[in-house]
């Protein structure tokens, strides 16, 4: 009889997860170099990650915050998240109406990102993971210099309410991982380091990335309006800051998920 239960919630977790987010659907990025718009004129090295196929959803958020009620709207301590924090939520346990449980869950903080994905067994990306994996359309894995490309994101950033869409939406690229672009921006874990302070790799221009038109006579590629403009948003966000068309994903390292 135990055997006949277990197998019956199995089951109904199963449907719930079809049913509602990405089903912990992870997709390995195999790593190599790349010359990113900020930081550095020499190539960086990523090594082989996993990501999350599609973004966090509302429902997979709304069960984190279930089991962590710290994370709750009316509980959260506002060191770690402001007043947009989930402010488009009925409540503590209901997201608007108007909203698909399969939908991107936005107005989170950082601090609430990574302690989600932290609960997961898995982290944020970092600004050159996630620039990586954001490089690539359908057939390329670095499709920067293709025109049609960044005029399909550029038409994103013009489109209004598309945080409200389903997770895959829009095209599934190189690596298979859906929605970097086209639906909702996404935290990194070092996601202002390059206009900062270039945490993240080498900084060899000092307190000029403090200032956005210094940060960008250093940038590899000035054309490229599409990056700036990522760039320019991470670098005026602060972590406990939440924005309605601000979501996430998480990534593994290769070594934690063999394990």
């Amino acid at each position: 009889m135990k055997t006949i239960i277990r197998l019956a919630v199995c089951i109904a977790i199963m449907i719930q997860s079809q049913a509602y987010g990405q089903s912990g659907s992870m997709v390995k990025i195999e790593g190599g170099e790349f010359i990113p718009l900020y930081g550095t004129e020499t190539a960086v090295k990523i090594n082989d990650f996993y990501m999350d196929v599609y973004p966090v959803t509302n429902a997979e958020f709304l069960e984190f915050v279930k089991k962590n009620p710290r994370w709750k709207r009316s509980e959260v301590k506002r060191l770690f998240a402001d007043e947009s924090y989930l402010k488009d939520w009925i409540n503590d346990e209901a997201f608007p109406s108007d909203r698909s449980p399969n939908a991107p869950v936005t107005n989170v903080s950082w601090y609430a990102a990574k302690n989600y994905c932290e609960c997961e067994g898995k982290r944020l990306a970092t600004v050159d993971e996630w620039e990586y994996v954001g490089m690539a359309n359908e057939k390329q894995p670095d499709a920067r210099e293709e025109e049609n490309y960044n005029k399909y994101i550029l038409s994103w950033y013009e489109t209004p309410k598309t945080y409200k869409n389903e997770i895959g939406s829009t095209f599934r690229n190189y690596w298979g991982v859906y929605d970097m672009h086209g639906l909702v921006w996404e935290w990194t874990s070092d996601f202002n380091s390059v206009m900062i302070g270039g945490e993240s790799r080498k900084d060899s221009t000092g307190d000029n990335n403090l200032f956005c038109g210094a940060a960008a006579v250093g940038a590899t590629d000035l054309m490229n309006y599409a990056a700036f403009m990522r760039y320019a948003f991470r670098g005026s966000m602060k972590a406990k800051y939440s924005s309605k068309n601000l979501g996430f994903r998480c990534v593994e390292d290769v070594e934690k998920k063999a394990l």
